[in-house]
């Protein structure tokens, strides 16, 4: 029986127009760091490595030389752990050149999107303790008081047939092909 490694996600990197104002957005909206920046050797760009975590040297890397107007970049996903986070990195990120924000309740996740200075999608999400099947996506009113917030999510996932509690999806995972 051989053992098999399961990579995890680390980090992920774009491509940029303007370096330095990228990187200013991401280390002013989500309190990053540079770890290391300057060009490469076998890669002709400049690169700036990014992180919030002392044991991971870079999470975000910012690189120059964006070829062509249209971001190719799906979103970029940051975690975080209230509704009050949520709350602070929307008008954060709105005074610091984000657009098009919009806040989706995904019964798993309430999550807001916006563009980032370069047209990038990003979201920041916070996880909640149920599971519905995605995709799944109904308005989040981040007006409404946390209580409202939650009670309607709740209501929500359970009138969905695939919903289930997220330690119940969690003991299933793997077993089913989620």
């Amino acid at each position: 029986m051989s053992s098999r490694t399961t990579p995890q996600l680390s980090h992920f990197g774009v491509f940029c127009h303007d370096l330095d104002r990228m990187v200013a957005f991401y280390c002013e909206v989500f309190g990053m760091t540079v770890t290391d920046r300057g060009a490469g050797i076998t890669m002709p760009f400049e690169i700036a490595f990014l992180s919030n975590s002392p044991t991971q040297h870079h999470q975000l890397a910012l690189a120059s030389r964006r070829e062509g107007a249209i971001s190719t970049v799906m979103q970029i996903s940051f975690k975080v752990g209230v509704i009050d986070d949520l709350r602070a990195i929307r008008e954060l990120a709105l005074t610091r050149g984000a657009s098009r924000m919009r806040g989706l309740n995904h019964g798993n996740a309430l999550s807001i999107y916006f563009s980032d200075p370069e047209d990038n999608t990003v979201e920041v999400y916070l996880d909640t303790p149920w599971y519905v099947a995605q995709p799944h996506g109904d308005p989040l009113v981040l007006e409404l008081a946390d209580e409202e917030i939650w009670q309607e999510t709740e209501r929500i996932c359970r009138a969905d047939p695939t919903f289930m509690p997220v330690e119940q999806w969690r003991a299933s995972f793997g077993r089913t092909g989620k």
